[in-house]
């Protein structure tokens, strides 16, 4: 009797161990940034993907933060502990390595750890939700642990505490196409000081300190249904990327360069100085010159007195851009949502109001028509 092999199908859940062929940082000495640039190989697991779709990460805790953990509380690394309803166990260390999210800290969980301690101010503070609010901001399970001590429970009483680890998101910033058996990420590492200490962004300070060519990261494909392409290569697209905004687009465009488009592509980048910090620079500009980029407007906000931020430039090229969307142009965002995301739409709604000669409503429901069309996407984070 044959047997069949069935073929393991990589999911969240069933992560695909992928090997990191290239770890390099995108941004020129002196730069305030670091961003890396992350190609993984795909190898033998038949995961793909289109350009606009996110790579999930599971990431791994700062093995630092792990050990003052353990410091902190006493406890032992081996002593199994329970990581799930069904009664799974995992070593400690390891169970606060892989498991556990650790820097994220929330009123539940505060308000749940009074109950493990006689410390007055956090018995206090679990009955006023704002106060609960303000501390959870910029700390984390060790600050917790410091802070409210000291704790009557055990370590699985208040490992029970913290929530599972959830995966990180990145948008992809190669076409399969072009890079067949592999997939890109565009990273910003993240490090800053809060409350006396120095923290990091899970995943993006293991990509950017601790993973090495060869090494293997767990990872799946997350489809992004409201991003992509436009299914006629004859559409032009107007993308606005800065910073690490820039991945899906470098995906857009290598994939139109593979596909021959005929569309016409405007990019809108921009970061703080332009000798450090244009990402893919040469790469893009190769695009420019080959023709598949039709523009590239660049911002660079610290080598000029005033701030020039991607808004501004495309302000300057207001007429030409309304010309474009009259055209059927797409207009493409990706980035921060905070800030970024909200003045690009802002002057997208201006640009539309002054070129169209229109009212603010009447912009405002010509920008609504081109997302309802889908020629308005936002990927924003």
């Amino acid at each position: 009797m044959q047997s069949t092999v069935v073929p393991t199908t990589y999911s969240r859940t069933n992560p695909f161990q992928a090997k990191v062929i290239k770890n390099v940082n995108l941004n020129g000495a002196g730069s305030k940034k670091e961003t890396r640039h992350l190609e993984l190989s795909l190898k033998g697991s038949d995961l793909s993907y289109v350009p606009g779709d996110c790579l999930g990460i599971l990431p791994t805790n700062d093995p630092e933060l792990v050990a003052s953990i353990l410091s902190e509380m006493n406890w032992d690394g081996d002593q199994p502990v329970a990581v799930s309803k069904q009664g799974d166990t995992l070593p400690l260390k390891e169970a606060l390595s892989t498991y556990f999210e650790l820097t994220l800290l929330s009123r539940k969980m505060l308000q749940q750890a009074a109950e493990f301690t006689d410390n007055e101010k956090l018995k206090a503070m679990a009955a006023d939700a704002n106060q609960l609010k303000e501390y959870t901001e910029g700390r984390d399970f060790l600050d917790m642990l410091r802070d409210f001590g000291p704790w009557k429970a055990s370590a699985q009483e208040l490992v029970a505490l913290l929530r599972k680890m959830p995966p990180r998101l990145y948008s992809i910033a190669s076409s399969i196409a072009a890079n067949p058996e592999e997939v890109h990420l565009t990273i910003g590492a993240v490090r800053y000081t809060a409350h006396g200490r120095e923290r990091k962004g899970v995943c993006s300070v293991q990509c950017a300190e601790r993973l090495h060519e060869g090494d293997t990261l767990p990872i799946f494909i997350q489809q992004n249904k409201h991003f992509n392409l436009p299914e006629s290569q004859d559409t032009d697209i107007i993308m606005v990327g800065p910073g690490t905004g820039i991945a899906p687009f470098r995906s857009f465009i290598q994939e139109r360069a593979v596909s021959k488009a005929s569309g016409r592509a405007w990019l809108f980048f921009g970061d703080q100085h332009a000798a450090t910090d244009f990402l893919y620079q040469s790469e893009l500009e190769g695009y420019q010159k080959d023709g598949v980029l039709t523009r590239i407007d660049a911002a660079f906000s610290r080598d000029s007195e005033q701030k020039v931020y991607v808004q501004h430039k495309m302000l300057e090229n207001s007429k030409e851009m309304f010309a474009w969307l009259e055209g059927g142009a797409c207009f493409y965002v990706c980035g921060d949502k905070q800030y970024m995301a909200k003045d690009v739409h802002n002057t997208l709604i201006d640009v539309i109001e002054k070129e169209g000669s229109m009212t603010r409503e009447a912009a405002e429901a010509y920008l609504n028509t081109m997302q309802e069309q889908g020629r308005y996407q936002r990927d924003v984070y």
